[in-house]
């Protein structure tokens, strides 16, 4: 079965209402999901892998809430003639039977679909616009995720963080907030730098692609752009990049020439001993000069003028994973699973409730005529935590509305005022610190004494 040649592609004619939220994903794609992934549920249990799968979701949408309670408000548990909800202790071999794969899989696959959909309404002289950039995500502290993820060190004297981490480097379409892949992995044994090249592989064709310095390293950007069809990247300069200008294109615009070290050769076979790219200065009010690089090298069809402005659409980004973290799981700690199968799902759980929230957003966005940005994510997702929790407690016990909101009554509400670009916040934080004791994880403590 292919799920892209089944998912819904949406036009410019929108119903009066939202579509029903959980037809988002549509049985048979996840059908699909399960079947792709060997995860098939042999008899019929009060908890088959289709509703767990459900249940994988519902719990990265109501965080509030206890696992158990969740299955009963989406209506998880097969009816039987007693009525009895699904018993708490079967949960968690349902999820465990599930594993990861079929979430993974789910996101992927509606991902690449999803964020193409928007990417493609809202281009940049021609080109879809994507971002790639990391973020942590705290995890239970249980001595299995503490040996399967690890931790942020701090020298010897602090030891490691207090919570364990997971790794999460995403692909975004910058304008829409959709992900459209992402890689995860244990904080101690990846890098954001290791997980690119696999993630730049589902960059798609006609495409920019904007990147943090972190990414400069031509194993990385010459792929990228070599193994696609006009795929294009942008980046900024580190303080400590050198080049040699072949061809002035203007006032702080040149062509120019890096030198590739033996070891990206020796990673990279294929690389030669130079690579080019364009450079271009700028400098904001009240801002240090700035040095971008790109593979966008034909100055008439992508302005300099118009670069700087597209290089700070990366942090769209970060507030996406600003979304994540801070809305959508509610600023908590740390993920629920205290089992490193379990955190894996959940993180793609995570990530696919947030692409749905996205779309719905993408939609509300399309029908009153504004960017998706202008759409408030905390609303949106209220309003769809609320109107599934409502209908479960009166109408029927998870049922997803047939009409998430009035359109005409409420989804202006929704609309936020644009940007003001001309504000500048630098970085800073109101809580330093603490002045209760550390609590360190116990195992490493002991092994110092």
């Amino acid at each position: 079965m292919s799920l892209g040649a089944d998912l819904p592609v949406t036009s410019g004619c929108i119903p009066e209402d939202l579509v029903t939220f959980r037809d988002r994903l549509d049985p048979s794609w996840i059908e699909a999901a399960l079947e792709a992934t060997g995860t098939a549920t042999l008899r019929r249990r009060r908890l088959p892998a289709e509703q767990v799968l459900w249940l994988v979701i519902g719990i990265a949408l109501i965080r509030n809430r206890r696992i158990e309670e969740v299955a009963f408000k989406l209506d998880l548990a097969l009816p039987v003639p007693s009525g009895k909800p699904v018993a708490p202790a079967s949960i968690p071999p349902a999820r465990e039977r599930l594993g990861e794969e079929p979430v993974k899989w789910l996101f992927e696959r509606t991902g690449k679909v999803w964020a193409a959909e928007g990417a493609n309404e809202q281009r940049w002289r021609g080109l879809a616009v994507y971002g790639i950039d990391g973020t942590t995500l705290r995890v239970a502290d249980s001595p299995e995720n503490r040996t399967t993820f690890g931790g942020q060190r701090a020298g010897l004297a602090r030891s490691e963080s207090g919570y364990p981490m997971v790794r999460v480097l995403g692909l975004m379409a910058l304008r829409s907030h959709v992900l459209a892949g992402a890689a995860v992995g244990a904080y101690a044994t990846t890098s954001e730098i290791s997980l690119a090249p696999d993630l730049c592989r589902q960059v798609p064709d006609d495409s920019l692609t904007i990147l943090d310095r972190n990414f400069l390293t031509p194993t990385i950007l010459h792929p990228l752009a070599r193994d696609g069809r006009n795929r294009q990247w942008m980046t900024r300069a580190k303080s400590t990049t050198s080049f040699r200008v072949t061809q002035s294109l203007g006032p702080g615009d040149d062509l120019v020439e890096m030198q590739v070290t033996k070891e990206a050769r020796k990673r990279d076979p294929t690389l030669g001993k130079t690579w080019s790219a364009r450079a271009i200065r700028y400098q904001r009010n009240g801002h240090r000069p700035q040095l971008l690089l790109t593979s966008l090298l034909d100055p008439k069809r992508y302005p300099a003028s118009e670069m700087a402005d597209m290089y700070h659409e990366r942090w769209e980004i970060e507030l996406g994973y600003g979304e994540i973290k801070t809305d959508l799981l509610n600023r908590m700690e740390s993920l629920r699973s205290k089992k490193p199968d379990g955190v894996r799902q959940e993180v793609w759980g995570v990530l696919l409730a947030y692409n749905l929230v996205r779309l719905e957003i993408a939609r509300i966005a399309r029908e009153v005529g504004v960017p998706p940005i202008r759409i408030s994510f905390v609303l949106a997702l209220a309003t769809i935590c609320d109107e599934w929790m409502w209908t479960a407690d009166t109408i029927a016990p998870g049922a997803v509305p047939k009409h998430l909101v009035q359109m005409r009554e409420k989804l202006l509400r929704l609309v936020i005022p644009p940007r003001r670009p001309e504000r500048s916040f630098p970085r800073a934080v109101k809580v330093k610190m603490s002045n209760y004791k550390r609590k360190r994880p116990v195992t490493l403590v002991d092994g110092l004494k």
